[in-house]
């Protein structure tokens, strides 16, 4: 496992501000850790859904997505930016005007606080399963036996909650600390333990009168608890593992001041969350596990690199907003957003083009493997893809407004987000079914990228995103590129047949093919996002 900067000494005089080339060199290499963990975890996560469909029923797994959509909506926003964002900027002010001490102080007592609220929440929501199985799937309610089991299976699954956010405050606090590896690899234990459990508890829980799929449920707790207590040495190390002590302070309700508009976005959040999970429910058997295969596909570019850089550029953008250096941080933010576009467009390309030959070779195998499960999830795949970009880029943006002490905005970009799903994933999901609620994904996350921009440039003035489009100009050309080399070899391929040996080895000579195309036009086209992940990559390897 990649190795991690050493601990600072508490007692030692605080470092002079990077060079600002050193401080961006700094965030790449930290956007590589992070990477790296959420590629293993992403990759682990198409495994485990490869084996869901392989071993349940789909209407088995369509009630597990629907009882797991809540808490692991929660586990997005908490994992992925409210915590960070409301958490982080308080931590790193603390620790920079007031010293260690006094920041491990807030830590303890914010700790305590919102342990005490997660608890809360849980207990709130294994009681009110039925009520959040209608607000959810109301659908269901024409189908007796699939509403009772989604409905076991969210009282098992709910208090995930609890454990995912005690984990996303120890990710809080290594991230203001710097410390990027433990937290980087901690999801990768909720797929390994589904995994393992989709394959050995089946028959178990049965025995005990649940149906074979609350497996998936037993799971999910047991890898909430791992990601845990997988960042508790971390923890040690930076001397913050101590028992909490609540109690509400000036600092904690600062951090809880900033957490609430956060919590409104989440708001927001669920309501979009509702309504397209209530739509799919009204559609045929199968739409929901159709949505689910796709985005667990399109969430790899979008998580394992922009949440990366958003994540590893959130303690540098704070710390300079401390100091009051705006254009530095607007600065690293095209940075940033440079080196998202220069991943997420070839994604979006590549993964439109191979959406049938994708979903064939990860998922075409025992009950998936035939040809309208195959062809039904690529339909929601192309249009997931084709909203990519976008969505890395909003995940891109968003900690900027959190670095400058900003979760309200954000908001506001959400419910544009929100009204532009519910008016084209309704609209078109009549003729296009569950492609249609995704093409409405992708068409809110492009109005939210839009309103974050805006809404940014109003607060901080030109954003010099000319930097960003001149990068962007190499970007298409190299995907554009990349994209003439894929499609003839996508015209190979029986896809409806699954992951049978030829498919596999399509898709497989596919990915290579484009991967190294795109890399090769985009050095010809002097990409300096490329030259600064090979400087970053030839670094890590003299250390190693």
């Amino acid at each position: 496992m990649p190795s991690e900067e050493q601990p600072e000494s508490e007692s030692a005089e605080p470092a002079p501000p990077a060079k600002p080339a050193d401080e961006r060199g700094a965030i790449a290499r930290r956007a590589g850790l992070v990477a790296l963990g959420t590629l293993a975890s992403r990759v682990l996560g198409l495994v485990r859904d490869a084996v869901i469909a392989a071993t349940f029923a789909r209407v088995a797994t369509d009630a597990f997505w629907y009882a797991f959509t809540i808490p692991n909506a929660l586990r997005v926003l908490l994992g992925e930016g409210a915590v960070s964002g409301a958490f982080v900027p308080v931590l790193t002010d603390v620790r920079e005007k007031r010293g260690p001490a006094e920041a491990l102080v807030f830590f303890r007592r914010l700790a305590g606080v919102f342990a005490l609220v997660l608890f809360a929440v849980s207990l709130v929501g294994v009681f009110a399963a039925p009520a959040l199985v209608h607000l959810y799937a109301s659908g269901l309610g024409d189908d007796p036996e699939a509403f009772r089991t989604t409905e076991a299976l969210v009282r098992i699954v709910f208090p995930y909650i609890a454990l995912m956010g005690l984990a996303a405050l120890a990710t809080g606090a290594l991230h203001a600390h710097k410390r990027f590896l433990a937290p980087a690899f901690a999801p990768v234990w909720l797929n390994v333990c589904l995994i393992g459990a989709a394959l050995a508890l089946p028959t178990v829980v049965e025995r005990w009168g649940l149906p074979g799929v609350a497996a998936l449920a037993i799971g999910a707790l047991a890898g909430g608890s791992l990601q845990l207590a997988f960042q508790l040495p971390a923890l040690r190390r930076i001397g913050y593992l101590r028992l909490p002590r609540p109690r509400l302070d000036a600092d904690v309700r600062r951090a809880f001041g900033l957490l609430a508009p956060l919590l409104a976005g989440l708001g927001v959040y669920q309501l979009n969350i509702i309504l397209s999970r209530n739509l799919a429910s009204y559609l045929p058997e199968g739409s929901m596990s159709y949505l689910s295969y796709g985005q667990r596909l399109v969430e790899i570019p979008q998580g394992m690199f922009a949440l990366a850089i958003g994540t590893a550029a959130l303690p540098t953008l704070a710390e300079l907003q401390s100091r009051g250096d705006l254009e530095e941080a607007k600065r690293i933010f095209r940075y940033g957003l440079r080196l998202t576009l220069f991943v997420a467009v070839p994604s979006t390309v590549a993964l439109a083009i191979l959406a049938e030959p994708a979903i064939a070779a990860v998922f075409g195998r025992g009950r998936f493997a035939d040809p309208v499960a195959i062809s039904e999830t690529a339909r929601s795949l192309v249009f997931m893809a084709a909203g990519i970009w976008a969505v890395a880029s909003v995940r891109t943006i968003v900690p900027m407004f959190h670095a400058l002490g900003d979760t309200r905005t954000p908001v506001l970009a959400s419910a544009t987000n929100l009204v532009v799903f519910g008016v084209v994933g309704g609209t078109l999901m009549g003729p296009m079914q569950h492609a249609g609620l995704a093409a409405g994904v992708s068409a809110a996350a492009v109005a939210q990228l839009l309103a974050l921009l805006a809404l940014l440039r109003r607060k901080v003035g030109r954003l010099g995103l000319s930097e960003v489009l001149a990068s962007a100009w190499r970007v298409l050309l190299a995907s554009a590129a990349m994209g003439g080399v894929l499609w003839p070899i996508v015209q190979l391929g029986e896809w409806g047949e699954g992951g049978t040996g030829k498919n596999t080895a399509l898709f497989a000579a596919a990915v290579v093919a484009g991967g190294l195309t795109y890399l090769v036009v985009a050095a010809v086209a002097g990409s300096p996002e490329l030259r600064q992940l090979l400087r970053t990559l030839r670094r890590k390897l003299r250390k190693s």
